[in-house]
């Protein structure tokens, strides 16, 4: 969400950004929103004139009063005539005044759903293109590999270890449910467990968030489109259940003054996820990798704007040292402007190599999003010098299983059915090194 003084004083170049998104549709909106903008400073203004101007004939009429009391019969008639006609001033300036008032208030919820739509300003970095097509690999950690033995879905892995139940799931809950059971249910937590640890030694603090948010809440952290298509509202409430807990740990700093030296916010916050997932999807999303609830850990930032790009290069690059650490290979992606939802300034993919598929997937998304969040959730930093400023969020996916558990199973399956776990993960299996297939 932009400012409106910005959009005020450089409309061409909030244009422009909106041409480099692709969103030509949303050009009108900018002058739309320039005229209701001089239109509600106008009524403002007037409305001013006229609380002032009703004041000035009050205090007028009260002397009128004390005369009136005191003249003569001759002299009461003018009196009268004064005190009337500045009571018909005032009336007529009151409502006068009403209808501005209720014209701002009309200019304001219009002004207000405007911002909400204009995206904000991206990255000079951002590559332009006008989808995730046009998004540019920028590096490429470990070398992905593909074994000499055919590698079955990851459903089918998981059931040769009874540790996934689809046809379950679809009767109790509908489709985009599962069941994960035994050291398929493990392995999941135990990758949970792990990450959640290493954010930790990176500093972070854990935290575990509500898992539903107001209304108000929702509009402040997400753009407006996806909103419809992801959430899940509670019937008769005002509340939503949360798609990731970036929602909820921003929110946590609504209408907050924070203080400087507490900056920056580390965060990292373990939650379900839910989500709608509207829309048909290939053959690759089967199983578990496109679903309505799953778990995942995730990391916030609250910073100084002049740190906000630092944290974004750290961020990412703890997601790919994550994957690494669990032998994954992975690469960058970096996204491009038609491909930016609209409250972010830059942003990537950290993409899994799939040995099956021989090709990488996406498995993190880490996103600088500026001061739009703050601005949005009414977010304030006190600085040192007293002034009030708005601080940068930034977000990314830890590790979001069970879509990440496709990776891993992919990549340590080996040729006899059984997978292979990692030193750093055999801690969280109880020591377990090879999990052995059931069928």
């Amino acid at each position: 969400m932009l400012d409106i003084k910005f959009i005020r004083e450089n409309p061409e170049i909030v244009k422009e950004n909106i041409r480099k998104k692709f969103q030509d549709a949303k050009l009108p909106l900018v002058d739309e929103l320039l005229e209701l903008d001089a239109k509600n400073r106008a009524a403002i203004t007037e409305a001013s004139d006229l609380r002032a101007q009703r004041n000035q004939l009050s205090k007028a009429n009260g002397p009128l009063f004390g005369k009136l009391k005191k003249a003569s019969e001759e002299e009461k008639a003018a009196i009268q005539a004064q005190i009337d006609e500045n009571m018909a001033k005032v009336k007529a300036s009151d409502e006068r005044r009403e209808a501005l008032e209720r014209s701002e208030e009309e200019c304001a919820a219009r002004i207000h759903q405007i911002l909400l739509q204009i995206p904000n300003i991206i990255d000079p970095s951002v590559p332009i293109g006008p989808d995730d097509s046009a998004n540019v690999e920028v590096q490429r950690f470990g070398e992905p590999a593909v074994p000499e033995f055919p590698i079955p879905y990851h459903t089918e892995i998981m059931e040769r270890f009874d540790g996934v139940d689809m046809d379950a799931a679809g009767r109790v809950s509908g489709n985009g449910f599962y069941y994960l059971m035994g050291d398929i249910a493990r392995l999941h937590s135990a990758v949970l467990a792990y990450a959640r640890d290493f954010m930790i030694n990176k500093g972070f603090i854990y935290c575990i968030p509500p898992f539903m948010i107001h209304g108000n809440v929702v509009e402040g952290v997400m753009s407006q489109t996806d909103m419809e298509a992801m959430m899940y509202k509670i019937e008769g409430e005002d509340l939503y259940l949360i798609g990731t807990s970036e929602h909820s740990m921003i929110g946590k700093f609504i209408d907050q003054i924070i203080p400087e030296e507490s900056l920056p916010q580390t965060l990292t916050s373990y939650s379900p996820c839910f989500r709608k997932e509207k829309g048909a999807h290939g053959i690759e999303e089967r199983g578990v990798y496109r679903i309505h609830q799953f778990e995942k850990q995730e990391m916030i930032v609250v910073c100084r704007p002049e740190d906000s790009m630092a944290w974004y290069e750290k961020m990412w690059r703890y997601s790919v040292e994550l994957f690494r650490s669990m032998e994954i290979p992975v690469r960058q992606l970096e996204c491009c402007s038609g491909d930016l939802a609209d409250l972010k300034v830059k942003s990537c993919d950290i993409e899994a190599w799939s040995p099956r598929q021989q090709k990488y997937f996406e498995v993190c998304s880490c996103s600088n999003l500026g001061d739009a969040q703050a601005r949005r959730l009414k977010m304030r930093v006190k600085g040192a010098d007293g002034k009030m400023y708005l601080p940068h969020t930034l977000n990314n996916t830890v590790v979001a299983p069970p879509r990440m558990l496709i990776a891993f199973l992919e990549n340590h399956l080996q040729a006899d059915g059984s997978v292979t776990i990692p030193e750093v993960l055999q801690p969280y299996m109880g020591g377990t090194k090879v999990l052995i297939p059931h069928k």
